[in-house]
């Protein structure tokens, strides 16, 4: 498996710190307003990054962690005139509901910024104590200079990054590069105590402690959207690896591209976005996820309508397939469909070339059906690839409208164990109504089931039923 490196900015062969287990950090929400569709990338790329792993047989232990307090979290509280915690549950809540129906998997651990200040803190206290940080009327920050590989995960030339910097009128540094570890209390922000005096922590230093609490130091892939490289990544590694005395903090970096609207950018800062939220109401979450699988993830990724309209389509034309098949395979997956996908899934995740194996096997499948040919190893790589990717059609809930579907069982004579079953029910009744002519009664069912938003198509293998 080879993944692009951005601490060296090369393809390298992928070898864990520790054989048959992999530990991934990935830099999650600041939770200050409401998701736009540009953070849902992120979070799918290396959802299906752990998903492949774990199918590979890996012992993963996948951390994202939660920023809770920040400077714009407390700008947007004041703006909004509401508190703190206030804007941090609604947009926590937003995020959560907006993961979930991305398909994401919950992460093995997700630290909040404000349940680490203790770690923070032993940090910033070996910082000083070994020279590389310095107290300033109650502030904390990290000497960049002191710190012979600044610069090496960005590329950034500490010089000319000087040239550009500048100090705000509030700060006290020996160098306009250094960053702020701590800062010093001001009216009407969160304060915890600390050796310096009470305040809290910069943005930086939570992802260096958080990380090295639950993986350990020299961990394998952190993660994370490449506005992170400068300056917050390029921060971590100076802080961890000067805390520690040695390197590295994390061997591989991942980053994915930037999600464009006309070319531009999405950001917070600008208002140029697309709701999160808003996406995956007006499209399948799951839709959506497929939209952004299909390019590389290093790539930008330009947002239209039409493009996601188009994953919608493709998404149908996945699951319609599935419907096709029987519910349980007991077919080995088609050899050549999991070496395609394999071959670009360990090609730096290649998602997109994995999709295109996925989609092949699809439309031999379906040739296969239709010449009346077995397609049982098609189903079987479909329902084990798939899921790699998260793009499995949901199970069907009928828990709101099943007494609706009890009542329409019963008027007609069927019973059953559960909703599905009566469904399935209705359907053969419906099917033994067309063979003997009773278009009534077969247009009958139909109705009432649309009426539940029951859709029943029928087809060439049989008649099939989804919720729309």
């Amino acid at each position: 498996m080879r993944i692009f490196n951005t601490l060296g900015r090369t393809l390298q062969s992928f070898v864990p710190r520790d054989p048959g287990k992999i530990g991934m950090y990935v830099c999650g929400a600041t939770v200050q307003s409401r998701p736009h569709l540009g953070h849902g990338r992120y979070a799918v790329v290396f959802d299906a990054v752990r998903n492949y792993l774990d199918w590979l047989g890996y012992d993963v232990t996948y951390v994202r962690n939660i920023t809770d307090v920040d400077d714009k979290i407390i700008a947007a509280a004041t703006d909004r005139g509401i508190s703190i915690d206030d804007v941090v549950a609604e947009a926590s809540t937003a995020f959560a509901t907006a993961y979930r129906e991305l398909g994401l998997r919950t992460p093995d651990v997700e630290p909040r910024a404000t349940e680490h200040i203790a770690e923070m803190i032993e940090m910033i206290g070996k910082l000083i104590a070994n020279g590389h940080a310095y107290e300033s009327g109650g502030d904390v920050y990290f000497s960049v200079r002191g710190f012979e590989g600044y610069g090496k995960l960005s590329g950034r030339d500490i010089d000319e990054l000087r040239s550009g910097a500048r100090v705000e009128s509030d700060e006290v540094k020996a160098d306009p590069l250094d960053f702020a570890l701590w800062k010093a209390a001001k009216p009407g922000e969160p304060t915890w105590d600390s050796p310096w005096g009470p305040g809290r922590p910069g943005w930086h230093i939570e992802c260096s402690a958080m990380a090295q609490k639950y993986l350990g130091f020299g961990f394998d892939i952190h993660g994370g959207g490449n506005d992170l490289v400068f300056p917050h990544h390029e921060n971590e590694v100076a802080q961890a690896e000067a805390a520690h005395g040695s390197e590295p903090f994390a061997r591989y970096w991942m980053h994915n591209g930037m999600l464009t609207l006309s070319g531009e950018k999405m950001a917070k800062s600008t208002g140029h976005v697309i709701d999160l939220l808003e996406a995956v109401q007006t499209y399948p979450g799951l839709a959506v996820r497929l939209f952004y699988l299909r390019t590389h993830y290093r790539k930008p990724l330009d947002f239209s309508e039409e493009a996601l309209a188009d994953a919608v389509a493709s998404l149908e034309r996945l699951w319609a397939f599935r419907r096709r098949g029987p519910v349980a395979v007991e077919d080995e997956p088609d050899a050549e469909t999991v070496r395609r996908f394999r071959e670009a899934m360990e090609d730096d995740f290649d998602a997109a070339g994995a999709l295109a194996a996925i989609f092949d096997a699809v439309r031999e499948g379906n040739r296969r059906l239709d010449a009346g040919d077995d397609a049982g190893a098609l189903f079987a790589a479909y329902d084990e690839l798939a899921a790699v990717l998260g793009l499995i059609e949901p199970a069907v809930s009928l828990d709101d409208i099943t007494a609706q579907i009890e009542q329409l069982a019963a008027a007609r004579g069927i019973e059953g164990p559960s909703a599905h079953d009566l469904v399935d029910g209705l359907i053969t009744l419906r099917v033994a109504a067309r063979a003997e002519r009773d278009w009534a009664t077969a247009d009958a069912i139909r109705a009432e089931l649309t009426e539940l938003g029951i859709r029943v198509e029928d087809t060439a293998d049989g008649a099939r039923w989804h919720r729309e």
